[in-house]
């Protein structure tokens, strides 16, 4: 048989969710964040405060990680047709999510150490000048949390058991909260030691802002980890798309694997065993309402052998 065109039977790789709004925001607030930076640096140096001037290099660190987000974004906006990528490049913001929770956590260590040092050789710090570039900074990171929400629902599909997130724009996101726990735990511990004389506190608030940063490094190396290594589908959920083939007719799933090809989306591989096989397209309107299914695979085998138990066929 001749075909002139295959494009009926083909559809996009392109997984991507981001539209580019996550995109875009990214890159505003990598310039915020290095216009905040180059000022408390600056301050740092005028002022002769090193707690300002080691918020501005820390503030540096997360420019580097946005800038890996903004990246992840681009990369997969460049190749999202690229025929080298099996499952398109839904999992480069999935990878760029782990890279800045790895990146997280190695800024979360420095603060540890720096803050462990500080409690052990205190320096004077200039308290009116440090508070002040301290709530700007809160102001700034504020705003760029704002830009980061991710404002994507999650799937109304059936086997949804947990909100799925840009983890990209989500790791962007939580570098941008660092920083602003890091400027509110600094405004409170520059204010009580200026009333109070406490300068033990700017190191303490600083482990406290360690460990909660930590935290946060590590669940999401989890929640990425996760999908990175498919294994990041709930069980119960794949028991559930089983049974929805298994209720039609005398269906039997042989054998199945279903897996996430980017934050989003699922793709699966069906194998059918059954005394009355239908064509593969049959099949996967069953799956029709599981909307995080975008790439299903159906593979129908006609059961013949003497092993099988013959069931009459439902009436339709």
């Amino acid at each position: 048989m001749h075909i002139q065109s295959l494009h009926k039977w083909t559809h996009s790789h392109n997984f991507n969710v981001d539209d580019g709004h996550a995109e875009r925001n990214t890159r505003r607030v990598i310039l915020l964040t290095v216009f905040m930076m180059v000022i408390e640096i600056s301050a740092g140096y005028l002022f002769g405060s090193m707690a300002l001037l080691a918020d501005g290099w820390h503030m540096g660190t997360h420019a580097v990680a946005l800038g890996i987000a903004a990246f992840a974004y681009y990369y997969a906006r460049l190749n999202s047709d690229n025929p080298n990528y099996s499952f398109g490049t839904g999992k480069v913001g999935v990878l760029g999510g782990f890279a800045s929770a790895v990146v997280l956590a190695i800024v979360a260590l420095l603060m540890g150490i720096e803050s462990i040092e500080r409690l052990i050789s205190p320096k004077q710090i200039h308290f009116n000048e440090a508070i002040a570039v301290a709530v700007i900074g809160l102001i700034v990171n504020i705003i760029s949390a704002l830009l980061l929400q991710d404002r994507h629902h999650h799937s109304e599909g059936h086997n949804s058991d947990k909100i799925h997130q840009d983890h990209n724009l989500k790791a962007a996101y939580l570098h941008v909260m660092a920083d602003a726990l890091t400027s509110l735990l600094a405004i409170i511990a520059l204010f009580t030691g200026k009333m109070f004389g406490w300068i033990w506190m700017d190191p303490i608030m600083g482990i406290v802002g360690a460990l909660l940063i930590t935290r946060w490094s590590y669940r999401l190396l989890i929640d990425t980890g996760k999908i990175l290594l498919d294994r990041d589908i709930n069980q119960e959920a794949v028991a559930e798309i089983q049974a929805k083939i298994e209720s039609d007719s005398d269906n039997k799933v042989s054998d199945i694997h279903v897996w996430r090809v980017g934050s989003y989306h699922l793709s699966a591989i069906i194998s059918i065993v059954t005394h009355y096989p239908k064509p593969p397209e049959y099949y996967k309107t069953l799956l029709a309402d599981y909307e995080e299914l975008v790439h299903v695979t159906v593979e129908v085998i006609k059961c013949d052998d003497e092993a099988c138990v013959l069931q009459p066929e439902p009436a339709i």
